[in-house]
C-alpha cells in the first residue's frame, strides 16, 4: 500500500503512522481495518463536480457494505489496493476525525457551509460499531451550529438519534437513507454487506416519528432488475408508508472501478443481461438520459400519487440543489438528479 506516498509532501491525505488490526469476530471476520490520522478532514468537492454540495467529511475509506456498484471503489486504487475485494475488506480508518474536525471548524477560514457525509462511502457502515466516530463529528457539528447533512444504507445511526435531535434543534440537518429496491434475492447479493431495504425504511420511520425529517433517495435503481412498474410502484409505496418526506430516484450509473465489479458479478449472476449493460452504457459511465427521465417521471408521478413528491432536487436533505438544464428538445422533462 502507497502509505508512504500518502504521507509525503504539502498535499498528503495521511501521516505514516498506519496500525492495521485484524478482529476475528464474526461481525468483522475477513475485515483489516487501517487506523490513520488524517491531516484534514473537510474536504472541498471539485469544482467540475456536479455535487450539489461544496464540503464533504468522510471517516472512512473502503466500505463493508461491499454493495457491487458503489462509485467511490476507484478510490481504493490511489491506496494500491484493488476495488474489488479490497474495496470490500481493507477499511482504512481516519481515528482522529472527530478531533480535527472540531480543529477545523474553528478555523477563522471556516465559513459556516453545509457539510455532506456519507457522499463517498457510508459513514455507518459496521465498522463505525467500533470505532465511533460519528458521535464526535455530530457533536462538533451541533456545538458550532455548523449544518449537515448524512446520507447512509446503515440502521447504526439510530445509536446517534438524541444527537441529531439536539443537533436539529441548533442548525439544519438533513437525513436521507438509501433504498433502490425491496427485492430481497437482489439485495442480497448485488448489497450483501447492508441492512434489509426493510429495516431501512424501519430507519425512516424511527428518524419521522422523532421529529427528524428524512428523506430516501432511491439508488440505484438497477436497469432490468429492479426498474419494472411493479418494482417502482412496490418501492414508492414503501418509502411512502414509512413516512418519508421525500423519494428521489437516482439510476444506477458504473463509473471505472465500478463497472469492472458490477459487470463481473453481472456476468456471475444474471449473464443474460451483460450485453444489454454493454449496450445501454457504451457511451459511458451513465444510462441514456431518455431512460433516466423514463425513470425519473414515473417515481414522481409515483409519489405524486402516494402523497410525497415530487420535489426539488436537495430539499430533503437541506442542501442547494444543482443547477441541471433540461433537455433542449423536451424542456419538461424531469432530469435525474446526481448525488454519489
Amino acid at each position: 500500500m502507497r502509505w508512504d506516498n500518502l504521507g509525503d509532501g504539502p498535499s498528503a491525505l495521511f501521516g505514516t503512522d498506519v496500525v492495521s488490526r485484524t478482529i476475528d469476530t464474526p461481525e468483522f471476520r475477513g475485515i483489516t481495518f487501517h487506523e490513520v490520522r488524517a491531516r484534514s478532514i473537510v474536504n472541498r468537492v471539485p469544482g467540475a463536480s456536479r455535487m450539489p454540495f461544496e464540503w464533504t467529511v468522510n471517516p472512512y475509506r473502503g466500505c463493508s457494505h461491499a454493495c457491487v456498484y458503489c462509485f467511490a471503489r476507484k478510490t481504493h486504487s490511489y491506496l494500491d489496493l484493488d476495488t474489488g475485494l479490497d474495496f470490500d475488506s481493507q477499511i482504512v480508518v481516519k481515528v482522529n476525525a472527530p478531533e480535527l474536525l472540531r480543529r477545523e471548524l474553528t478555523a477563522r477560514r471556516w465559513r459556516g457551509d453545509h457539510i455532506a457525509m456519507g457522499t463517498n462511502v457510508d459513514c455507518y457502515q459496521r465498522a463505525e460499531g467500533r470505532y465511533r466516530l460519528m458521535p464526535g463529528i455530530i457533536t462538533a457539528l451541533r456545538d458550532h451550529a455548523n449544518p449537515f447533512s448524512i446520507l447512509t444504507k446503515g440502521t447504526l445511526i439510530l445509536r446517534d438519534l438524541e444527537l441529531l435531535r439536539q443537533a436539529a434543534a441548533v442548525t439544519d440537518i438533513g437525513i436521507s437513507v438509501s433504498v433502490g429496491f425491496l427485492d430481497r434475492e437482489l439485495w442480497r447479493t448485488v448489497e450483501p454487506g447492508t441492512p434489509a431495504p426493510e429495516r431501512r425504511l424501519d430507519v425512516v420511520r424511527t428518524l419521522t416519528a422523532h421529529g427528524i425529517p428524512c428523506g430516501v433517495l432511491m439508488a440505484p435503481v438497477i436497469p432490468f432488475l429492479g426498474d419494472s412498474p411493479d418494482q417502482l410502484r412496490a418501492t414508492v409505496r414503501a418509502v411512502a408508508e414509512a413516512g418519508a418526506g421525500s423519494v428521489t430516484p437516482l439510476v444506477l450509473h458504473l463509473r471505472p472501478g465500478a463497472r469492472e465489479w458490477f459487470m463481473a458479478w453481472l456476468g456471475h449472476h444474471h449473464p443474460q443481461l451483460v450485453r444489454r449493460y454493454e449496450r445501454m452504457y457504451a457511451d459511458g459511465s451513465y444510462a441514456p438520459k431518455w431512460y433516466q427521465r423514463q425513470i425519473t417521471r414515473q417515481v414522481h408521478e409515483l409519489a405524486t400519487e402516494h402523497g410525497i413528491g415530487p420535489h426539488r432536487p436537495g430539499e430533503a436533505r437541506n442542501i442547494p440543489a444543482p443547477a441541471v438544464p433540461a433537455a433542449p428538445d423536451s424542456p419538461s422533462e424531469p432530469t435525474q438528479l446526481t448525488l454519489i
